[in-house]
């Protein structure tokens, strides 16, 4: 977490993993959006190749040895995660590079407006695995609606361009920064109580 003034930037940082959710990594994002105080909007970002290719294999494969009240719990713990980004009283903003796969694109689905670059590659690849996106769907489907009676069912990836069109992003270019800092600009050109009382409204 870094603040730049009226900014406050969150980066997922485990590049080595495509940043992608364990145990740790869902903790850290839970308490980062826990308060972020009077920050007019937060940049959501992720480092190295990727924003988020979804849940952790060896996380997941490690629930295998879980019981299921432990399993529950787990999901619950992503469910906050979400939950907690889905209704930061701060619009938040997403940047989306490489893979947003699985619970990445669940991620993504909690921002407010959402620019990927437009090699970016989106998919709910939960059943590819065996398993269904019944965590996130409560944050997708208001995004996506009907578009999930494809792309929930065949687990396919798809482009930025796609993205678009089904509503689960709001811009694609090669210049993201360049993006994220106009959309930041018009943030922070409104009234800070009302652009919050907005996003309410837009919820509720």
């Amino acid at each position: 977490m870094e603040r730049d003034g009226e900014v406050l930037h969150v980066t997922l940082a485990r590049p080595e993993r495509r940043n992608a959710f364990d145990a740790a990594l869902i903790a850290e994002l839970t308490d980062a959006f826990a308060d972020v105080g009077d920050a007019r909007a937060v940049v959501l970002t992720g480092e190295g190749p990727s924003f988020c290719a979804g849940a952790d294999v060896e996380w997941q494969r490690a629930s295998i040895d879980l019981s299921y009240d432990e399993n529950v719990e787990d999901a619950l713990r992503l469910y906050r995660m979400l939950e907690r980004i889905d209704s930061c009283p701060a619009p938040v903003v997403c940047a989306v590079h490489g893979y947003a796969l699985g619970g990445g694109s669940g991620l993504v689905a909690c921002a407010d407006i959402v620019v990927a670059h437009t090699e970016a590659v989106f998919g709910f690849s939960e059943v590819r695995l065996g398993i269904i996106p019944a965590v996130i769907s409560p944050f997708v489907l208001p995004k996506i609606g009907a578009a999930a009676r494809r792309y929930f069912l065949t687990g396919e990836r798809f482009g930025a361009d796609i993205a678009l069109r089904i509503g689960l992003v709001q811009e694609v270019t090669e210049k993201t920064d360049d993006a994220v800092s106009a959309i930041v600009d018009a943030l922070l050109a409104g009234g800070p109580e009302a652009v919050r009382e907005a996003k309410r409204l837009v919820r509720e």
